[in-house]
């Protein structure tokens, strides 16, 4: 059975992976090694996953319709990988950013998941407002109405640039209520919490893996994940080339950079007024539920 790690992109989703790297295979290593194994948590949906998923060019030079066939394809296996995914009878954590939907295609509704392949769900959120610059870097978008506009775009996919199987965000508000509403074992995480009391959250996700998996909880093991899975380490690690999964520049061809502004990342210095106005117009509600407004 799956338990998703499941995000909108720039929310914290490699951090809370790394850390539940660490607590499931009990594989605490020094800080120059945090990144070691960390595909043992896999993207999902991944081209693994989709064997004969159709090509397409990866320099955007693709047809509505080659997008099309890609994107039916992926939604009408979802449930068979799944399916294959579970055949190895264990607790599967697999980290998306896909959102929790169902696709209508020839009549049929094909969801993204069901409750015979998914066991729980790990939600991670971060306010849109501090997500806008990162989108802006990670998607290679020109301006930052590019990047206010795709948080906003209900019918958003990605993947396509890059060559990987097509995932569905929608809006950050879509895909925040998407998820919020898995009927079990959702626990939900805040990037912010994770910023002031990262203490908490670690044993947050310990306890709720511990109907999972076995291990021990010590304040020892909490205090070596908290110092392993800091921002600065990742950084410095970034830097010395020992983490592999950045995006490409597609005009370079150059690796950039992932851990960006991180906790730094402010945006009342850095958006717009008419950006930070759209967005809190558009996701009153969600914000104001999760306490940014």
């Amino acid at each position: 059975m799956i338990i998703w790690l499941a995000s909108y992109p720039k929310s914290g989703n490699t951090w809370v992976r790394t850390i539940i790297n660490q607590i499931i295979f009990n594989d605490i290593k020094s800080k120059n090694e945090v990144f070691d194994n960390l595909s043992r948590i896999k993207r999902y949906p991944s081209k693994t996953d989709m064997v004969g998923l159709p090509q397409i060019s990866n320099s955007g030079g693709f047809t509505k319709e080659q997008k099309k066939e890609v994107i039916d394809f992926t939604v009408k296996y979802w449930k068979k990988t799944q399916e294959n995914i579970n055949k190895n009878n264990k607790t599967n954590i697999l980290k998306t950013h896909n959102m929790l939907c169902n696709v209508n295609l020839d009549k049929w509704d094909y969801p993204f998941t069901n409750l015979e392949n998914t066991l729980g769900v790990i939600h991670i959120v971060r306010d849109p407002r501090n997500i806008v610059t990162s989108i802006k870097n990670h998607f290679s978008l020109t301006t930052e109405e590019e990047s206010v506009e795709m948080i906003c775009d209900n019918y958003n996919w990605t993947g396509f640039t890059n060559n990987e199987v097509p995932q569905l965000l929608s809006s950050w508000g879509n895909h925040y209520n998407s998820w919020k509403k898995f009927p079990k074992n959702n626990l939900l995480i805040k990037y912010e919490d994770l910023v002031s009391d990262v203490k908490k959250e670690i044993l947050k996700i310990m306890n709720y893996l511990s109907n999972y998996f076995e291990y021990k909880i010590s304040d020892k093991l909490i205090e070596e994940i908290e110092r392993n899975t800091s921002f600065e380490n990742f950084k410095e690690l970034e830097n010395l080339g020992k983490f592999n999964e950045n995006s490409i520049n597609e005009i370079t061809g150059e690796k950039k950079t992932f851990f960006n502004l991180g906790p730094q990342n402010n945006w009342k210095k850095i958006l717009k007024k008419k950006s930070i106005n759209k967005i809190e117009i558009q996701f009153n509600n969600e914000m104001n539920e999760l306490g940014y407004l």
